[in-house]
């Protein structure tokens, strides 16, 4: 399949969706990856709780489905994801401003942006953002809290929230300190400046930067090489890592303990010893 920067990377053939939803937030599955495409391409795929309600549904099946063993999220046209939708009323969930009560935003915020991050970090497959626009806000926490991300030279990461008048959400001020450190944490989201892909890379928020057309090709061969390897082994590691900066040592260590006892149950744990004494390529089948 070819594609352009304002094309999806989603590699199914469109179909009629049966539920409008489903022509906001496309899916498909092939060869055991799970592509999760945005496509509201005319609001940069700014996110409405309808949208990010599918989207949590579809990690939350992917993360169970023993046939899904890698996730790749991205978007169609220029932009990856401008956050949240802001234009208040219904369509969004955020009353309007004269109508909220003590509790309405933290309310909001903890089962809207915040499910949708833990939902990506919590998915017990490996998950791929593949950035091919302008990311911000929530749409740049959304990327970041993927385990592996690629993006486009041509794309951008953008602390918006300050331009807003805004607190960030989406988990943004768990997830940069973590990743780049508080005091780069802090001059993103104090000024808000947008960040180039290239710069991203350098901070170590991006695992690589890609010419426009290459990225659905990297994606690809991302994916699929996580799809073929100890599924079960790679949720673990996964879980390890994420809560690794939250925990002593003590506590790290006996996670590392637990998961290993829970690994060495696994059939693909066996194949991989097996394999290794026998001088082979193992053959992984995600059990």
């Amino acid at each position: 399949m070819t594609s352009s920067p304002e094309d999806s990377v989603n590699p199914a053939e469109p179909v009629e969706p049966a539920d409008p939803v489903d022509s906001l937030v496309l899916h498909a599955t092939d060869n055991q990856v799970s592509w999760i495409t945005l496509n509201r391409p005319e609001a940069l795929n700014a996110i409405t709780p309808d949208q990010r309600e599918r989207l949590i549904q579809h990690l939350s099946h992917a993360s169970s489905d023993p046939d899904v063993r890698a996730v790749v999220i991205t978007a169609t046209g220029r932009g990856f994801c401008a956050g949240a939708d802001l234009r208040g009323g219904p369509s969004t969930g955020r009353p309007p401003a004269g109508e909220r009560v003590a509790g309405d935003v933290a309310r909001t915020i903890r089962l809207g942006a915040q499910r949708l991050i833990g939902a990506v970090l919590d998915c017990e497959k490996p998950v791929i953002a593949a950035v091919n626009g302008t990311a911000a806000g929530l749409g740049a926490h959304l990327a970041l809290a993927c385990d592996l991300v690629l993006a486009a030279d041509s794309a951008k990461f953008i602390e918006v929230f300050v331009r807003r008048g805004l607190v960030p959400d989406g988990g943004g001020a768990y997830l940069l300190p973590r990743l780049i450190g508080p005091q780069r944490a802090k001059e993103l989201m104090f000024f808000g400046d947008a960040l180039t892909a290239a710069d991203a890379a350098r901070l170590g928020l991006v695992n690589r930067v890609v010419p426009p057309d290459d990225l659905e090709k990297t994606a690809r061969d991302w994916a699929e090489r996580l799809a073929t390897g100890p599924t079960r082994a790679l949720a673990l590691t996964k879980q390890l890592v994420n809560a690794s900066l939250d925990t002593d040592r003590t506590t790290a260590f006996a996670a590392e303990a637990a998961a290993q006892e829970i690994n060495m149950t696994t059939t693909d744990a066996t194949e991989g010893v097996a394999a290794f004494a026998e001088r082979r390529t193992p053959h992984y089948r995600g059990r």
